[in-house]
């Protein structure tokens, strides 16, 4: 089968890809499989939050570093590095539904393992680093499958309302996950936390099963052959508007979003709290990324000058609330990073997915997945090491910094590159930033 990528074809447009989502913020739960996609996934999500924050709590609680949470982060993000773009390849060439039924289930045995070892009272660093590190063996299949999975769901109209609404059902689990793990360990134990996300998978795993299969939009699987790992990234190398917004996230992804290591660091060193009250910075953050999230799924276009706009006011943020004096304002400041962290995310994540041609769209997804979570490894060491050595103030000024500069460069980057400039002017009183196509502007002159 042809797959459709070749590099010849017209790009799509540049500024602004559209997407006639009708029917209000939650259109797409009114597709049942959608439905039953989105119910397991909340279900998982909240488990996966507990597993996440109780897996952080445990390092640092084994080892007393920054810098072993970011190791961990690490481990559970480098397979996505090494061997993510393969990811993307067996996504395109196996049917979606069975890959995800291998993958959840083997999520879900990874969590229940974790659990055995802690409940039993042998568990020690290294099992944590192994069993993260297996975790993203696995999310190197998931993560692409499961991203494209969702254009077969709902088709392309509803397809940026069904990721906005994955994103807000991964946000809302964040808001439940990390209460409910703060409780458990304060209780019953770490243990219990792995275990409740280990059984958590049922749900993703039955949804998949009662699914039907002829009201799926399915694309048809690329046939094994060679070249097909160069042939993506030919097709994402050809097209500036897929690949900006992938390098803008690499740079927000690798040092912007280190915030188990920050957060632990703040309620642990700055403000001498417990695992309540990370588990509280957790909420807070989610609830800002949630109300991003259903922002995100009422608009109909996914606009470059959003993406750049988001993420310089993401790292700006991050910088200021780094020096925040106390633990209610630095708390505060966390909603708002929230909200434009998810808008950013959103934001790539639409315009690459509506920017790919379906038979390319696990491969785009895959390279898109490994540079956003693949710097990881270097990034989540890196500035673990800066919090240990400099403190937690400094580590997350640092990572503020450098997603400022990068969408600052990216958009300047945009402007001479892709044939668009910034055009500045006022708005209802108010100062305004837009892309404008170099002709407009001399037409204008």
């Amino acid at each position: 089968m042809s797959t459709g990528s070749g590099s010849d074809s017209a790009p799509a447009p540049i500024s602004t890809h559209d997407s006639t989502t009708g029917g209000g913020t939650f259109s797409s739960l009114k597709i049942r499989n959608y439905r039953l996609f989105a119910t397991g996934a909340v279900v998982s999500n909240t488990g996966t939050w507990m597993s996440r924050v109780t897996q952080d709590w445990l390092v640092l609680s084994l080892t007393g570093s920054s810098a072993a949470v970011g190791i961990t982060t690490a481990l559970q993000f480098l397979p996505m590095l090494l061997f993510g773009l393969y990811g993307g390849v067996i996504a395109d060439r196996y049917p979606k539904r069975q890959l995800l039924l291998v993958t959840q289930a083997a999520l879900g045995l990874c969590g229940v393992a974790l659990a055995l070892l802690t409940l039993s009272g042998h568990v020690q660093v290294w099992h944590v680093y192994l069993i993260a590190f297996l975790l993203g063996m696995v999310t190197v299949v998931d993560n692409p499958t499961r991203q494209s999975f969702v254009s077969e769901m709902v088709g392309p109209d509803q397809l940026r309302n069904a990721v906005s609404l994955n994103s807000a059902n991964f946000q809302s689990a964040r808001l439940i996950g990390p209460a409910i793990a703060g409780v458990l360990i304060t209780t019953v134990g770490s243990g219990w936390a792995f275990m409740l996300n280990g059984l958590s998978f049922l749900a993703p795993l039955l949804g998949l099963l009662l699914m039907r299969s002829h009201e799926l939009h399915e694309s048809t699987p690329i046939r094994r052959g060679k070249g097909q790992l160069r042939e993506g990234l030919s097709y994402v190398r050809g097209r500036p508007e897929l690949i900006w917004p992938i390098v803008l996230v690499g740079f927000v992804g690798t040092f912007g979003f280190n915030f188990p290591i920050w957060l632990t660091a703040f309620a642990h060193e700055v403000y001498h709290g417990g695992a309540g009250l990370y588990a509280f910075f957790n909420i807070l953050m989610a609830a800002g990324s949630l109300a991003g999230a259903l922002l995100a799924a009422r608009r109909r276009s996914s606009r470059l000058r959003l993406l750049i706009i988001a993420a310089m006011a993401f790292g700006l943020l991050e910088i200021m609330v780094s020096l925040s004096p106390s633990v209610w304002l630095f708390s505060l400041l966390l909603l708002p990073i929230g909200m434009l962290g998810m808008t950013t995310n959103i934001s790539a994540n639409t315009s690459v997915q509506m920017g790919a041609d379906p038979a390319m769209r696990g491969r785009v997804m895959s390279l898109y997945m490994m540079v956003f979570v693949g710097g990881t490894p270097f990034g989540g060491p890196f500035l673990g090491w800066v919090t240990d050595t400099y403190g937690a103030r400094v580590g997350f000024a640092a990572g503020g910094a450098v997603s400022l500069v990068a969408a600052a460069v990216i958009g300047l980057i945009l402007t001479r590159v892709i044939g668009v400039r910034l055009k500045f002017g006022l708005r209802g009183g108010r100062p305004h930033m837009r892309f404008v196509p170099k002709e407009q502007l001399a037409t204008a002159a």
